[in-house]
């Protein structure tokens, strides 16, 4: 006899004025038992406050975390079912993907996502990676991943002051408490990176305030890699300097690293073609001057309680499946 399917939340933040929630369609066409599965949307205009209301309201003893534009296959919830027979496993995730009709520019801006030289492990974020592994908390995101409701309740559920990385402290706090986190390669949603350049240069920074941000919070070894963009605008900053003092030999990193970028750009041709990989060596150098400085920013900023924030209610709705 089969195990009994566990019942599941599909919980899906959105903004108030949103009328047309994309994820929504992909979760109502769901290959799962109607009486075993909650989609509820959450409206309001801080995610973080957002899905901790709908974890506290959820039915299920699983919530599928969504984003409103992810898209997710019919056979997602099956999939992720089979990795939690193991009840140390309290998080399964996977890629979201850039879908293969998105204009040109997105795919440009996922193949960059996608690099190893933009985004280190992160990069099984924005492409499948390997095969089923147990994984931390820098392979995984929020817009693609299901989780035992009980275990996130039992740590409080996510920081509100955190946004973005929110997912990531808890995932960490998670681990802390013996929890095993999975990357199935497998397990993709499709959702189209940011539309214009001005919001991938947005997304970019974000990116690296909301990691320093995590890292004031909830500082681990594992974010020691995330200094590296931040140490490399130092030395860009400083580099008149260091030749001035130095001579040309303060040039030498400079060079290896564009010789990195060079390597990554042929890498981008053969897997995205040679307009599409010309187009993203610009932008893995932006990406980590952007991320860097974003980073120095959110050393510095000021979090901000829930209730200190611009927050309107969340209301909570249930959808049909």
């Amino acid at each position: 006899m089969s195990d009994p399917l566990p019942s599941v939340t599909v919980l899906i933040p959105t903004r108030p004025d949103l009328v047309a929630v994309f994820a929504v369609a992909g979760a109502r066409a769901l290959d799962y038992p109607s009486d075993k599965i909650e989609i509820l949307v959450a409206r309001g205009t801080q995610p973080s406050v957002q899905r901790n209301a709908g974890m506290r309201a959820a039915r299920g003893e699983l919530i599928c975390f969504l984003d409103d534009d992810s898209v997710a296959r019919p056979d997602h919830l099956r999939r992720a079912m089979a990795h939690f027979r193991d009840p140390a496993v309290k998080v399964v995730g996977g890629p979201n993907v850039c879908p293969p009709a998105a204009p040109e520019l997105e795919q440009v801006f996922a193949l960059v996502l996608s690099s190893w030289l933009a985004f280190g492990p992160s990069r099984a974020r924005y492409t499948p990676v390997g095969a089923v592994r147990a994984t931390g908390e820098k392979e995984l995101i929020l817009c693609n991943l299901v989780a035992r409701r009980a275990a996130l309740l039992e740590c409080g559920g996510f920081n509100e002051a955190l946004y973005p990385n929110e997912e990531n402290a808890l995932m960490d706090e998670l681990q802390k408490r013996g929890g095993k986190l999975l990357y199935d390669p497998e397990l993709v949603v499709f959702r189209r990176p940011r539309r214009t350049l001005g919001a991938f240069v947005r997304m970019l920074r974000t990116y690296g305030r909301g990691r320093a941000e995590q890292f004031r919070e909830t500082p681990t070894f594992g974010s020691a890699l995330n200094f590296v963009p931040p140490g490399f605008l130092v030395y860009l900053v400083a580099l008149p300097g260091l030749v001035a003092f130095g001579g040309k030999l303060a040039l030498v990193p400079l060079a290896l690293y564009f010789l990195a970028v060079l390597f990554q750009a042929f890498e981008h041709m053969a897997r995205g073609g040679f307009f599409r990989g010309l187009c993203a060596l610009p932008l893995i150098v932006l990406t980590h001057v952007l991320y860097g400085f974003g980073f120095w920013h959110g050393l510095f900023t000021k979090l901000k309680a829930p209730d200190q924030r611009l927050t309107i209610p969340v209301k909570l709705e249930t959808i049909a499946k």
